[in-house]
């Protein structure tokens, strides 16, 4: 998941002292995509527009495709998980478990899976996703209870998520739907040994 899909006007932040994890909310108005190049911007709102239409009319929510997925391999994680429509509705969910990675294609009605299932080894990763699938062991928190935390921060539906390392910095971002926007929800997780690290 990119975050130059979002275009970035207003952060909110919230502490969300219950979950040991902080939220900024980033809202990106579809006007917004009237700034700069006329044809482009037009472009960008007309696809905006299409996706959170068809977003809309779906019957399956991102946590349950999250659940499925994890479900075809017992005991593994979510890394990232988008919601697309290049054909019919899908989500497209990546888990994790030991050494493996499975991608899988979830129909956004039936919940049923539509492609074959593309299943490789961590060893085959570019650099930068192979840093965020590793750096998920070291966070306590799954990224469907971050989900769940930035729908109701940003007041919407998330449809797309993931665990993202920049500039040395962990964060699961979660891109929600709210009205005609979509809103960019960074939320810092609990990390596993966090006072024994800070010490080193």
């Amino acid at each position: 998941m990119s975050e130059k899909r979002l275009l970035a006007i207003v952060v909110l932040s919230a502490t969300l002292a219950a979950t040991g994890a902080r939220a900024d909310v980033t809202h990106s108005p579809l006007d917004a995509a009237n700034r700069g190049v006329a044809a482009r911007g037009d472009a960008e709102e007309v696809v905006l527009r299409r996706l959170l239409e068809q977003f809309r009319a779906i019957k399956m929510s991102l946590s349950q495709a999250v659940a499925i997925a994890e479900h075809l391999h017992s005991g593994s994680r979510t890394a990232d998980v988008s919601f697309e429509i290049s054909g019919p509705a899908i989500y497209r969910v990546r888990t994790v478990r030991n050494e493996r990675i499975w991608e899988n294609v979830i129909d956004a009605n039936t919940g049923s899976v539509t492609e074959k299932e593309i299943s490789s080894s961590l060893r085959e990763l570019d650099r930068q996703d192979l840093g965020n699938i590793i750096a998920l062991k070291s966070v306590e928190q799954e990224l469907s209870d971050a989900v769940r935390i930035a729908e109701k921060a940003a007041g919407g539906s998330a449809l797309a998520g993931g665990l993202m390392k920049q500039d040395g910095k962990l964060n699961f971002v979660v891109v929600i739907a709210s009205g005609d926007r979509l809103k960019e929800v960074m939320l810092e997780p609990p990390r596993v040994g966090r006072e024994k690290s800070a010490r080193q």
